[in-house]
């Protein structure tokens, strides 16, 4: 009986070294879990006749730590939960915790084991997230969007002295042919995109019409502004009104019934040579001021651009899959999912990194990343293994203590069966 329970005991060791060399030799395996042996009694009747290891036991649960790569298209989830993969060959859902990622030859972003990530797929035009399924990087190109917002936030000084001649004289024709600058006070010029993303450049000339004393032509600190689109007069001046009595504020866009905004006609405007024409623009003085000092400019930018081809995809901060095209645009075309489990403990390991669902772990419950209980998205960054060298280590002693005392419990018991056949 004697030897039947060492030699249980020294198998149940050499399992057990064998988990712990696997936890040593992943110990730089990224997202990996260490596992731990479970020993148990062997019971015959009432009669304890040995030791196995019962069961083995992955520390899921524990995090390991982070690593920085600098690499756009690596992530790591801090919190709870795992990516969402799915096997091409088996159509297996499969979770893991490695955020190795890439763009396929066919246009879907996939792990480093070849498996494609499962996510929201995201309307760039609306930034909404839609089903959850494969997620498709668009890799042709975009078409040019025309310009059809502008905003411009400024300092128009209250210093300005009212020109000393009238707008229109020469009405301009050209950019050789600019307007004569004792016409208006300041000017800014804004690029904007046709139907083809055609660059058009809009210019807005500023004229005080009012000193802010009352006796010019205008409203008390009142600012004309003429819209020139590409050296054309477009002839629909419009003017800025400041409460100067109070705290200089814009009060109103003359002729508009919004105190902030106007919107000029350009679809209006005849079609260019290359057939493509501009969109009506709103523009958009919300934040303008008419205070004494400098004239300064916060803001100046249209909507619209180019067409352009796509040149790379990065992961944003929540999730995000973003495409990034050679027109300087960027669009998220998808957003990571995040599983948790009730019990993600009980989750079948499939491989050294991956896990499908049991009946015990429960369904999985998918979110986008930082909602509910799914952690958050750390990019550019990898988990690494969370197996402790040095407890591994100790373990490694322990297990040959006990492999020690179970041999030498075989040799006094064989020790002693020489003695009692020697004595017969």
């Amino acid at each position: 009986m004697s030897f039947d329970i060492a030699l249980s005991g020294i198998q149940a060791i050499n399992d057990s070294l064998d988990v712990t060399s696997h936890n040593i030799a992943n110990a730089g395996t990224y997202g990996y879990k260490s596992s731990r042996a479970n020993f148990s009694t062997l019971v015959a009747g009432s009669q304890q006749t040995g030791v196995k290891v019962g069961s083995m036991t992955q520390n899921i649960g524990l995090s390991g730590g982070i690593l920085n790569t600098g690499r756009s298209l690596d992530a790591s989830i801090n919190g709870k939960g795992f990516f969402i993969t799915k096997n091409p060959q088996s159509n297996e859902t499969q979770y893991t915790r490695v955020g190795i990622f890439d763009a396929s030859k066919d246009g879907f972003l996939i792990d480093a084991s070849g498996r494609k990530v499962q996510g929201y797929v995201v309307d760039p035009k609306t930034n909404v997230n839609g089903a959850m399924g494969d997620l498709a990087i668009p890799t042709g190109s975009i078409p040019a969007v025309a310009s059809d917002k502008m905003t411009y936030v400024g300092n128009l000084s209250a210093d300005w002295q009212i020109p000393a001649t009238a707008w229109g004289s020469p009405v301009p024709v050209d950019p050789a042919n600019p307007p004569d600058t004792s016409t208006f006070s300041m000017s800014k010029a804004t690029i904007l995109f046709d139907s083809l993303g055609g660059k058009h450049t809009l210019t807005q000339y500023f004229a005080r019409t009012d000193d802010g004393t009352g006796t010019g032509p205008g409203k008390p600190g009142s600012v004309d502004v003429h819209y020139v689109l590409d050296g054309v007069d477009l002839a629909t001046p419009t003017t800025l009104e400041f409460d100067v009595a109070k705290d200089g504020h814009l009060t109103a866009v003359a002729g508009t019934a919004d105190a902030t905004s106007l919107t000029l006609a350009l679809s209006q405007q005849p079609a260019f040579a290359s057939g493509a024409v501009l969109s009506d623009l709103t523009i958009d003085y919300t934040g303008t001021t008419g205070f004494a000092g400098d004239a300064t400019t916060a803001a100046n930018n249209a909507t619209g651009y180019a067409s352009g081809t796509f040149s790379g995809v990065t992961l944003g901060t929540d999730g995000s899959v973003i495409a990034s095209y050679s027109n300087g645009q960027k669009q998220t075309v998808g957003r990571l999912a995040v599983a948790t489990f009730p019990d993600e403990g009980a989750l079948t390991q499939i491989s050294d990194t991956s896990w499908t669902t049991s009946v015990a772990s429960g369904e999985p419950l998918v979110s986008q990343a930082g909602i509910g209980q799914a952690g958050s998205i750390n990019v550019s960054t990898l988990e690494q293994s969370n197996v402790d060298i040095t407890s591994e280590l100790v373990g490694l002693m322990t297990s040959q203590r006990n492999y020690q005392a179970n041999s030498k419990v075989i040799q006094t018991e064989s020790t002693m069966l020489q003695s009692l056949m020697q004595a017969i």
